[in-house]
């Protein structure tokens, strides 16, 4: 899977974490991440969700 399979975090919003791909959860909690500063509490709460479904698969 590359960046272009990667779907967008709009795309994800209704997508319970479960369904995300490695790669998705990855990816959104790096971006996510850099952006922490700046998100609103519904992307702070995306984030900590991101996490925890990373935390469970490992």
């Amino acid at each position: 899977m590359t960046i272009q399979d990667v779907r967008r975090i709009h795309e994800l919003n209704d997508v319970n974490t479960s369904d995300w791909t490695e790669e998705e959860l990855h990816y959104h909690q790096r971006v996510m991440s850099d952006l922490s500063p700046w998100l609103n509490v519904q992307g702070t709460a995306m984030l900590s969700q991101i996490i925890k479904e990373i935390q469970k698969r490992d």
